[in-house]
């Protein structure tokens, strides 16, 4: 802890050193025009502005060393090189003309590259993006991704599965801090908003290296929106409404920065009803929630530090049958009513050719989960008297539930985590960081039932990773040494250790075809709720048991990608085959206690095999049209050849969609999209198949000046065809229950 509290008081003090600046212009590579408003970027340090319109810039307060500079705009292909600062000459840099979309720089691999320079394949999407295809949920957003689906109770909870593995095996981050919400309970979510998120990374297959337990499956990273450029400042006001829930969110965010301080503000509410089948609202589907975020950066010549804090605030209603039909927005019973707190702090020294880069997190997680059986007095009396008042009154009634409820589970987890990385200088072809990740986490209850104890949990790990670029191939390579200790409150203590190691190489195989080879080892310890549960789980309706003795899950995971890119057409295809030893999961023994069927934590090694293949169409002239197609597939089996549970069905994509821009009216687009999911007949044996269906949706938008600002409209509908159907991974299959019917959504973006 001394150390630690050492390196806070050294990373806050700035090094001071001659402040450095670049200037340059961009240009046509054709034409030798201008180019105005383009982005140019220094990913390492967070810094960026746009060109003039006559195609200059200027970056002040830069610290000694090298750098990558990325420069981008709509219509060009993304240049990306390292420069050395201070820089002796003017940066002139000549764009070429590309239909193919701008790439983008990706965060959650250690050195910062374009994906097109990634050895690791990373999938990102923006968030704007994802809402414009009319997502509810951030959870539901992710589903758009390739290889990425969700296991879902109605609309408000979600958890995000990468190629057939989620909870404790897929790792959040948020703000840069790895986010804990007691991610062991299918019917925990996200427990994130996703207003202020600007981007969503998706790394597949183990991560183990990067991040350490818990990261076996893979990671989902939430970039949060970034600071305004210097100098300038920034406001936004967003509505949107959805029809079939009758719900609504809106948020608010404020943005300014000077050349050195920057700060942001963003604040947002949404309320949903019970959505809508073609046969009947499923009741208790509703969700209230409530979310802030806030920032501030500081940065000089050698020295850079920001600071990020989110509170959301959710009550979420659990489904359970088909009750009483109303349209109120407050949840009945049973219901979750959460709070997360998340405090992040990044911070970065720059010295001649090298820097230090500190992440710290503190999560403050409280969970409270109120079910039928604790009313008091005549609570269902007046629950059900609450149908008939109007939603005027739902503020009211959260009062009073409140007064007269207790939680009959109420939990607290406290989780502090750091991350120390040290970017060595470059020696000749190889850029080497050597790192430290740690967590220290308190689970403490406070209701009247537990589903884990109270227990203190510890992480220590340490890697160390290289990126070697040859002029015809690029290989990373790295290994990494992780303990976790656990100690349960008038309990056992249990230690657990791994050794892991990854190897990639991405090159050329031809002039317009890359490949990629990743070899990775993985792992991922035992949660509390797997090696402690004796009782019932209200939200599965199951009496779970864990097992003291379990092992680590311990995998490999071999992962090849051929990709093809010109500037009319992309094609790829991704194949992976994972080996996971000792897999965890539950297992029904056939008999019932107190009327709830018995379920077992027990161990078996599985493989889980399958990919991805992807195609993207943009004839020239006719740059404005894309047609992209996808499909996906995984399966899952244990070493008898059983099948594995919560494995998503296979599902084809296929959409187009058109981008154009005229005088009175930017970024107008439009896109019609074909989802089928194909039936899923391979279940493990406490699973049912489940049939296949087609989801048709559609969308369109654009930006228009309004009082000298810019006002984003969006209109997007989803199943459109009402189709009544039921995913695979729905927690409500069990009860028959439909997943959502047609929905329309309107959103509104003003920018001031």
């Amino acid at each position: 802890m001394k150390t630690i509290l050492y390196l806070l008081f050294f990373v806050s003090i700035p090094v001071i050193q001659a402040q450095n600046s670049i200037q340059g212009s961009l240009t046509d590579s054709q034409t030798n025009e201008p180019i105005a408003f383009a982005s140019i970027y220094i990913p390492q340090l967070e810094k960026g502005t746009i060109t003039n319109e006559q195609g200059t810039f200027t970056l002040h307060n830069l610290p000694t060393g090298h750098y990558k500079i990325v420069c981008s705009i709509i219509g060009y292909e993304t240049y990306s090189n390292t420069i050395s600062i201070p820089a002796t000459e003017s940066l002139d840099i000549s764009l070429s003309a590309s239909a193919i979309e701008m790439e983008e720089i990706i965060i959650s691999t250690p050195f910062h590259k374009l994906q097109s320079e990634n050895v690791m394949k990373v999938e990102q999407e923006k968030m704007s993006d994802l809402k414009a295809k009319g997502a509810v949920t951030l959870a539901e957003g992710i589903t758009n991704i390739a290889g990425v689906e969700s296991i879902s109770t109605g609309l408000s909870i979600g958890k995000p599965v990468i190629r057939g593995l989620s909870s404790n095996r897929v790792l959040v981050y948020t703000q840069g801090v790895r986010l804990e919400n007691q991610q062991f309970g299918d019917e925990h979510g996200l427990g994130l908003n996703s207003s202020g998120v600007e981007s969503v990374e998706v790394i597949k297959g183990p991560a183990s290296l990067l991040y350490g337990s818990d990261a076996l499956g893979g990671v989902l990273y939430i970039n949060p929106e970034k600071f305004a450029q210097a100098n300038t400042n920034e406001a936004d006001l967003e509505a949107t409404y959805f029809g079939n829930t009758l719900g609504y969110s809106g948020n608010v965010g404020y943005k300014e920065s000077s050349d050195k301080w920057k700060f942001l503000i963003r604040g947002s509410v949404t309320e949903h009803s019970d959505y809508d089948t073609e046969d009947y609202r499923v009741t208790n589907s509703r969700f209230k929630e409530q979310d802030f975020k806030s920032g501030i950066g500081y940065q000089s010549t050698q020295f850079k530090t920001e600071f990020r804090y989110n509170m959301n605030h959710s009550k979420l209603g659990i489904p359970e049958t088909i009750g009483a039909q109303n349209t109120n927005k407050t949840p009945e019973l049973p219901y979750q009513d959460i709070t997360n707190h998340v405090f992040s702090s990044k911070s970065n020294i720059y010295f001649d050719k090298s820097n230090l880069e500190v992440n710290l997190g503190y999560i403050y997680n409280d969970r409270k989960e109120f079910e039928e059986h604790h009313h008091h007095g005549e609570e269902d009396h007046d629950h059900e008297e609450d149908h008939d008042h109007e939603e005027d009154h739902d503020h009211e009634e959260d009062h009073d539930h409140e007064d007269a409820l207790e939680a009959a589970l109420h939990m607290k987890l406290k989780t502090f985590n750091y991350d120390l990385k040290y970017h060595l200088p470059v020696y000749g072809k190889f850029e080497t960081i050597v790192g430290t990740q740690g967590m220290n986490q308190v689970n403490t209850n406070y209701g009247e039932e537990q589903l884990i104890p109270d227990a203190t949990t510890n992480d220590f790990g340490l890697f160390v990773m290289s990126h070697i670029h040859f002029e015809n191939a690029d290989i990373q390579i790295g290994a990494r040494f992780d303990n976790r200790n656990i100690q349960v409150v008038n309990g056992f203590t249990k230690d657990f250790s791994s050794f892991n190691g990854a190897l990639g190489v991405k090159t050329k195989l031809f002039d317009k075809i890359t490949a990629r080879l990743n070899l990775a080892s993985g792992f991922r310890a035992p949660n509390l709720a797997e090696l402690t549960s004796y009782g019932t789980h209200e939200g599965t309706n199951r009496f779970e048991i864990g097992d003291e003795n379990l092992n680590n899950e311990q995998n490999f995971q071999t992962d090849v990608s051929l990709e093809f890119k010109n500037e009319h057409v992309e094609f790829y295809v991704n194949g992976f085959y994972n080996l996971v030893n000792d897999y965890i999961f539950l297992q029904p023994d056939g008999t019932f206690i107190d009327g709830t069927p018995v379920y077992s934590y027990v161990q078996e090694d599985a493989s889980l095999y399958g990919g991805e293949i992807g195609f993207h169409f943009h004839p020239h002239p006719l740059d404005w049209l894309h047609v992209e197609s996808s499909f996906e597939t995984v399966t899952g089996k244990q070493t008898n050849d059983t099948y594995l549970p919560l494995i998503p069905a296979n599902t084809l994509n296929n959409t187009l969609r058109v981008e154009l821009d005229s005088k009175w009216m930017e970024q107008l687009y439009g896109f019609v999209k074909l989802q089928s999911t194909f039936a899923q007949n391979h279940v493990s044996l406490n699973e049912t198949k489940t049939d296949g269906y087609n989801l048709l949706s559609a969308g369109f938008g654009a930006t228009l000046p309004v009082l000298n600002n810019n006002l984003s409209i969006a209109v997007s509908g989803s199943n459109l065809t009402n189709k009544q159907y039921i995913n695979h991974l729905s927690r409500l299959k069990s009860e028959g229950i439909y997943n959502m019917g047609r929905n329309i959504s309107v959103s509104l973006t003003y920018n001031l």
